[in-house]
Formats: structure tokens, sequence, C-alpha cells
């Protein structure tokens, strides 16, 4: 099947589809993705249809985790997964993408200009560690990684970037069982909210979303 003919369809599959210009912006990040990691590893997914459903698919079912908020910091960002996707599917989100590689940071800084995201979407070559002052980072209403670091260490890096009554969501192959998780909320301060299992669409593959809430500052 053509490559963007099978995003449309797996989309629809996991219920997160997208109006056609969305499916375009996608295809077009996903061809410049492809055409860099010719020359640059990028990324060690180089089929088209598995870069379609393992970075566009897979950072687009995180859309219900990220719905209503209007500021997002993608840390260890890599090529942009999941914050370029989900900037495309939701036109009044602010993103900041964090990555420590420089080459990576350069591929991203290109995309968001290709794809006409310049002004609500900045690329920064950073190594996140929690002194957002110093990192020149934003105070975000939720704060989102794929896969960056095991979920504790996750959780009590990202509530330093996040606003009070904010959001921390953990994108995860196979998590851990909810009363783990919750131990994790309990640990860091920062309660479990859900944890949320499926399979990627076409490979079957296991992914969950745990949010965890960024307690209001005490008065």
């Amino acid at each position: 099947m053509d490559p963007r003919a099978l995003l449309t369809e797996l989309l629809e599959q996991g219920k997160v589809g997208q109006p056609p210009p969305v499916v375009d912006a996608l295809w077009r990040y996903a061809e410049e993705l492809l055409r860099w990691n010719a020359k640059v590893n990028l990324t060690a997914i180089t089929r088209p249809d598995e870069v379609v459903e393992k970075h566009l698919v897979d950072s687009l079912l995180a859309l219900p985790e990220v719905q209503g908020v209007t500021s997002v910091l993608d840390v260890g960002a890599g090529a942009g997964l999941p914050g370029l996707p989900l900037a495309l599917a939701l036109p009044g989100l602010e993103v900041t993408l964090v990555e420590a590689v420089g080459k990576k940071v350069a591929f991203m800084k290109n995309a968001i200009v290709k794809l006409g995201l310049v002004g609500r979407v900045r690329a920064v070559q950073v190594h996140a560690a929690g002194d957002r002052g110093a990192e020149q980072l934003p105070l975000v209403d939720l704060a989102i990684a794929r896969a960056f670091t095991e979920v504790e260490g996750w959780v009590r890096l990202a509530k330093h970037y996040v606003r009070p009554e904010g959001r921390v969501v953990a994108m995860l192959g196979v998590a851990p069982p909810d009363e783990v998780l919750a131990d994790v909320g309990d640990r860091t301060g920062c309660p479990l909210q859900h944890c949320r299992r499926y399979e990627l669409p076409r490979s079957k593959e296991r992914r969950a979303v745990a949010t965890f809430g960024v307690p209001a500052r005490s008065t």
C-alpha cells in the first residue's frame, strides 16, 4: 500500500483520523525524515511503512492525553517525536522540542520551517536536567516523552517544567501495572491520573500512555 494511504488508514483504525491537509503535512514530515535519515542517522526505523506506524501514528495515539492544553514540552524529542506530529494535528498548540544531539536538532529546525510551524514550535539543543532557568525552557501545561527514560526518573525531571495542576505524560511500550505506576506517583508527588493501554493498529505492538498530575502549589 502507498505509505500516505497507509497513514490515513492506520490513523482511522487508531481512532485519531486527521483531515487531508494534516495527513499531507504528516507525510511531508515523514518524507523529510526519510531523506535526512539516508545521510544522517536520526532513527533506526527506515522503512516508510514503519515510519508511518511506529513514528507518526504512534505519536498521534497520544492525542487524547494532549487535548485541552496550549503548551507542550517534548523532552528527548529525537527527530521531533511526538511533538511535531502533535503540533500538526493541533494547530493551537505551542511545542518546545528538547534534544541534546545537534544533528537531530538541526533536522527538527529544518522540518519546522518546511512545515510552516515557525512561531509556535521551536527546537532547543540542551540536556534537560531540571534547571529550567539555566536551560531557558518554558513553563508548560504538559510535558511529554516517548520512551525517554524509566518512568519515575521522567516524572521527577518533568515536574520542574510543568505549571501547577498541569500534567506529565509518559509514552511507554509495555507499561508496568497500575499499582506500580501509582507508587511512582506517590514517590514523586505527582499522582497517577490514569494509564491507557492499547496496541498499534498494524503491528499490534503494545503501547501505553501514563498521565501524572502536577499538584497545585500550597498556599
